[in-house]
């Protein structure tokens, strides 16, 4: 396992292009949003189950790899107030238990699929049993929230965070896959603080991660 990647780019301030739109919806206005929609998982679902793989670390990997090309997603900030990029965000995700509890995990992400593949495999061996909310403890402050709720194909949903935020990341989430005319459906939600990204960042993710479910020959092959 390659060591855990914590790097960061200071944002400068003065050349920032949302420099003003971060003030305003950090001061003024408030504000994050919620955005859902349908994701054709059709070609990545038959791709995988040819090679006897889970959909499950694939959706996360490529949540994440899309996240590297997108460092809206990736806007954190110190103690002390200053803003900077991680180079990438390593996916925090729940576990369900046959008792229906849950525990969080979460994997370091890699650049290479087979690599992340058995990073996530090994972390369900190790932490996957136990019964407690946080089976894996945090080693770094860049982890985002991801998960899925397989059991609702919902049109809506909204994580309600009830703390002041240092990070700026998007909490994601998945829903059922449904079969319409021969195709996977799975709703997914992107919640993000509308300092960091507005409607067209949300819109060119969902551009990027429709296009790695579509092409899992190139997104999920080195």
């Amino acid at each position: 396992m390659n060591p855990l990647n914590t790097t960061t780019t200071p944002i400068d301030p003065a050349t920032w292009s949302r420099r003003e739109y971060f003030y305003y919806f950090t001061k003024m206005m408030p504000t994050g949003f919620t955005v859902s929609a349908d994701l054709d998982v059709t070609v990545t679902k038959d791709w995988l189950a040819a090679r006897d793989l889970k959909f499950n670390p694939a959706y996360l990997y490529l949540v994440s790899r899309v996240i590297t090309e997108m460092p809206e997603f990736r806007v954190s900030r110190t103690d002390d107030g200053e803003l900077m990029h991680y180079e990438v965000l390593h996916p925090s995700y729940s576990v369900m238990h046959t008792d229906h509890t849950i525990s969080s995990l979460w994997t370091a992400y890699d650049a290479n699929f087979a690599q992340f593949y058995q990073n996530y495999l090994a972390d369900q061996a190790q932490y996957g049993d136990l019964h407690t909310p946080m089976a894996k403890a945090p080693q770094s402050a860049n982890t985002y929230m991801i998960g899925s709720i397989p059991w609702t194909h919902f049109t809506s949903y909204t994580p309600l965070p009830f703390t002041p935020l240092n990070t700026f990341f998007p909490v994601i989430q998945a829903g059922k896959f449904i079969n319409e005319s021969d195709h996977w459906q799975m709703p997914l939600s992107v919640t993000i603080h509308h300092a960091v990204a507005d409607g067209y960042q949300v819109s060119q993710f969902f551009t990027k991660l429709q296009n790695a479910f579509d092409h899992p020959e190139i997104w999920l092959v080195d």
